[in-house]
């Protein structure tokens, strides 16, 4: 049997409060001297766009006019789902553990995205229905499990309010322990059937249809899609989670590497730290999280669009707007280690571009 996780505390501190007492806005003073330089540089006025927008939030972030991102690391939650069970994914549940392997070994797409952004890749098994004991003795992977998996959510519940909490605070110590190695943060995700518990989870917190928001995942055909909508109308009419409560809607019908992702948010805007929120998945956590603290928005970076017809509506109820749209579905966060690129040319057009009074060059082009 798998070990599962005990917090490491012996206080009786309300830890999710007093995480979210350290998270504030970004630094307006900062953000107004970003501002102030990137107006200033030789080019006309906001010529580079959204670039610019990113590097005032960047510096709004870190509080500093030379933000450090060089450090970077995509953090991998994993769990797996019962709802598998249903046959809403192309994918048998034994795959999860499978590409656990893969991630280990470096040939996933995430390790090749990784390696050129120069990122690492840390992978915590967070629900996994596979014992991984022997990958986390060799310090290949993090193990903070809740759980061998959670519950098939057409009958019930798919965890506890308890498990949704650990599977949060989970998350929240992971960016605690890594913070000092590590400047910008990326979420990514493992876990078959996890497309249909985030699907439920938007779908709990919008008014949107499920046909509005379900999509076909792992590839499903017409046919496949459509049982899993019929699936999903099942899981909420059984669970009935309350939008107002991130962590309702997480215990009813999320999933481990879903509250992990919110926890490793939530605890990189604890640190001040950037982190690129990546596809669908990781997105379903970034609604958990700034359900659960709204100030956590101020943090996050939306590292793509997928084609996951959902995401769009996630982003608008975060009010994030993507980096990229290249229409990927591969998760892993692999569209946010294919932001960081843009994170570093964020930085180096706020640090690197002259000014006009720094180059000698008369006037301020207006066009």
């Amino acid at each position: 049997m798998p070990t599962t996780y005990q917090p490491n505390r012996s206080d009786n501190v309300d830890y999710l409060e007093a995480t979210f007492r350290k998270i504030f806005p970004q630094d307006s003073e900062y953000r107004d001297k970003a501002t102030a330089r990137l107006e200033q540089l030789t080019m006309p006025h906001w010529a580079l766009g959204d670039l610019m927008d990113l590097a005032v939030d960047l510096a709004g972030m870190t509080r500093s006019m030379h933000p450090p991102v060089q450090r970077k690391r995509v953090v991998v939650m994993v769990g797996d789902h019962g709802v598998t069970a249903e046959g809403v994914s192309k994918y048998p549940a034994e795959v999860t553990a499978q590409m656990v392997s893969n991630f280990v070994n470096g040939g996933a797409g995430i390790n090749a995205l990784a390696r050129q952004a120069g990122a690492e890749v840390a992978v915590v098994d967070m629900g996994c229905s596979e014992d991984l004991s022997d990958l986390v003795k060799q310090g290949k992977i993090i193990s903070k499990k809740i759980a061998a998996g959670t519950e098939n959510m057409v009958y019930g519940p798919a965890m506890t309010r308890t498990q949704a909490v650990m599977a949060v605070e989970a998350g929240i110590e992971v960016a605690e322990q890594m913070a000092s190695e590590v400047d910008i943060f990326a979420t990514g995700d493992m876990g078959i059937g996890n497309t249909t518990a985030s699907t439920a989870v938007i779908a709990a917190m919008t008014d949107k249809t499920l046909d509005q928001l379900t999509g076909r995942g792992t590839g499903l055909d017409d046919e496949q899609l459509e049982h899993k909508k019929r699936i999903l109308a099942k899981i909420l009419q059984m669970n009935k989670p309350d939008s107002n409560d991130g962590l309702d809607v997480l215990a009813r019908v999320g999933g481990y590497e879903i509250g992990g992702i919110a926890g490793l948010i939530i605890g990189a805007a604890a640190q001040q730290k950037p982190v690129l929120v990546d596809g669908f998945i990781s997105t379903a956590g970034a609604l958990i999280a700034c359900k659960l603290e709204p100030f956590v928005r101020d943090y996050i970076i939306c590292a793509h669009r997928s084609v996951e017809q959902g995401h769009a509506v996630m982003q608008e109820q975060i009010r994030c707007k993507p980096l990229l749209d290249l229409n990927l579905r591969l998760g892993e966060g692999t569209g946010a280690a294919l932001a960081m690129n843009v994170v570093e040319a964020a930085v180096a057009v706020l640090t690197e571009v002259s000014t006009f009074a720094d180059a000698g060059v008369t006037g301020t082009p207006t066009e």
